[in-house]
């Protein structure tokens, strides 16, 4: 008897996440969408916190970290956690990755360069700001979006240190923050924490709009596939995915290469 492998295995890339250490959302998040050809693979590094003391420590082990995550052989590194990528404002994104790059020779990006890639690619500028987080925190993830030429309408957060709490938060306080903090002067919605439940929401949420949500989980989703390749629509999670996963030029990641 011959056996085929079931259609839809072939592999395209591996993608290595690094993760906050109590984050229980965004690898089943990344599970449910990422397509089967992209093999996910997840590194944690500590946090249990999300204060800006806490944040600015989890990078401590972030290149030891990396180097055991690209022994997996993956094609591309993602820092998969949105506060402590924009923490010291404008170009530390940029530094973290660079970080990772130096230290393993893989290419890397973060969540909130992939954040702001998303709004780029909707053509959006003003946007109103949701997120799990309390408001000294809110205020840097504001203060982050201005400085990179994202005014914002309107900023709101849940109040929440604790990541383990954040991430038992049901999807729909996702959607109800959404309409919350939607203003007339935003052009589009960002829902920021990958430990926050939030890809079940996006597409009810453009739907009661009338315009564009992003959440910083379906951004890092968007940005890797397009540098791995991966072009086709993904239904379901927002019109990133559906409409603009094959829009304009993106050189494919590969080890060795730079992102």
């Amino acid at each position: 008897m011959e056996w085929s492998a079931p259609s839809g295995t072939d592999t395209l890339g591996r993608l290595g996440v690094l993760v906050p250490s109590s984050n229980t959302s965004v690898e089943a998040e990344l599970r449910e969408v990422v397509p089967r050809a992209v093999s996910v693979h997840v590194g944690r590094l500590p946090l249990t916190r999300i204060a800006e003391s806490s944040i600015a420590r989890i990078l401590s082990e972030l290149e030891s970290e990396s180097r055991k995550l690209a022994t997996a052989g993956v094609d591309l590194i993602l820092l998969g956690a949105t506060a402590p990528s924009f923490l010291k404002g404008v170009g530390y994104d940029r530094e973290v990755s660079a970080r990772i790059e130096a230290a393993t020779g893989k290419p890397a990006t973060t969540t909130s360069t992939a954040m702001l890639e998303a709004l780029a690619a909707l053509g959006a500028r003003r946007v109103s700001l949701g997120a799990a987080y309390d408001d000294e925190v809110n205020a840097i993830a504001a203060a982050f979006l201005e400085a990179n030429g994202h005014p914002v309408a309107c900023a709101r957060g849940l109040g929440y240190v604790d990541n383990l709490a954040v991430g038992r938060l049901p999807v729909e306080t996702a959607f109800d923050l959404g309409r919350e903090v939607d203003h007339p002067d935003a052009e589009c919605i960002v829902l920021a924490c990958t430990n926050w439940l939030s890809m079940a929401a996006i597409a009810p949420l453009e739907a009661a709009l009338g315009k564009p949500v992003i959440s910083t989980t379906q951004a890092s989703i968007w940005a890797c596939l397009r540098r791995l390749g991966y072009t086709a629509p993904i239904s379901g999670y927002g019109r990133l995915l559906e409409a603009y996963l094959g829009e304009g030029e993106v050189a494919p990641a590969r080890a060795g290469a730079r992102v």
